[in-house]
Parts: C-alpha cells; structure tokens; sequence
C-alpha cells in the first residue's frame, strides 16, 4: 500500500522540526515537505501531499482566515493540531477535516491522516466537547429551512460552495442564496460563525 503523503504546516520552524521527527518512523505516512502558513499554495504545487498536517500553534485565531480561505481552494484535507480546545469549533468550522490536541504522539497523527485521506472525519476526545451558551439559540432570528440545515451541515463539514452544489444537486448560485440566508439568520458575519453559533445552539453537532 502506498504511503500518504504529507505537507506539514507549521509558522515555527522548531514545531515543523518536531512534527518531522514524531512521523519519521511511522510506517503509513511520508513528510513529502514543510512550509509556513505564507507558503502554502507553492508548497502543495511543490510536494503534491495526500493530507496536510497544520500545527495552528497557541493563536490559532490569526490562522483561522488562512485556514478557511484553503479550504474552499483546495480539496487536499487539512488535520489541525490545537494547543487549548477552546479553538476547537471555529477550527473545525473554518474546513479542518481532523482535529488532534498538540501534545498528541506520531502514531495518533498517522491514525489520523490515515482517517481522513479515506474521506473521514476524526477528532481527539479532548476537542469534542461543546460549549453551553442557550444566548446562541435565542439570538437565532428565525428557524432554517430544511435545505438551509442541508447546507449548514456541510458548511459545518468544511466543503467548500462549489462541493456543496455538487452534493445537494443544485447550483453554486443556489448554494451562495442559502449560505447567506444562514449566516443572517444566525446573525453571523461569517461561515466560521454561522457554524460556531449553529452548534452553540444545537442545531448541528459535530
């Protein structure tokens, strides 16, 4: 069986470092490459990785915009390792396909590349939990429509517009209607938002 290829992202150089040595020995995976957040569209024309792993490091939040704009350009799934969980939900929103804690070894890194190179989502216990704010649920202007939940659900899953036409059948411009209908209903200023006050809410799980 052919051994995944991977881009490891990470803005410190001492954290790529690390990451190429947790998966150096592990039999399933190969680090085709390294780069920084600034480099990524030469870095995946460059080493053509199966799987990119992106340590997002203790501010993920400044990654966040970086994070979302790859996952709607390319379909080459991201696994995010976080430092705190609280960033959990906006990562996961922002198209990450795994979500493992830093602190994790290589073996758990493979497992999950491996899960998500197969089209599978996978997340570390410690990220799973959802906050309890009710505030989310009655700041919700109005119930989404059955289609509207369609296309939040797959928002939440990190497809990009074009991915969720092609799932549901409808068109792009279509797709576009619905996200912004989402994102005023949920008053939200963004599909990162729209996903993080959805799940505070209930209305989608992840």
């Amino acid at each position: 069986m052919a051994q995944i290829q991977l881009l490891l992202v990470a803005d410190d150089p001492l954290a790529r470092a690390g990451l190429g040595a947790l998966l150096a020995g592990q039999p399933t995976v190969t680090v085709a490459g390294q780069t920084d957040s600034g480099d990524l569209a030469a870095a995946l024309r460059a080493f053509l990785p199966d799987v990119v792993v992106w340590d997002l490091g203790w501010e993920p939040a400044r990654l966040l915009d970086a994070l979302s704009g790859f996952a709607d350009g390319y379909e080459t799934p991201v696994v995010a390792l976080l430092a705190t969980p609280s960033a959990a939900g906006a990562v996961r929103a922002a198209g990450a396909r795994g979500l493992l804690a830093r602190d994790v070894d290589g073996a758990q890194i493979a497992a999950a590349v491996g899960a998500v190179a197969q089209g599978l989502l996978v997340f570390g216990e410690s990220l799973v939990a959802l906050p309890d704010t009710t505030a989310d649920a009655a700041a919700l202007v109005e119930p989404l429509s059955a289609r509207e939940l369609d296309v939040l659900r797959r928002m939440a899953e990190g497809l990009s517009n074009k991915q969720i036409a092609r799932d549901l059948a409808i068109s792009e411009h279509t797709v576009k209607f619905h996200v912004n209908a989402v994102l005023g209903k949920l008053g939200a200023q963004s599909r990162t938002e729209a996903v993080v006050r959805a799940m505070r809410a209930g209305l989608i799980l992840l």
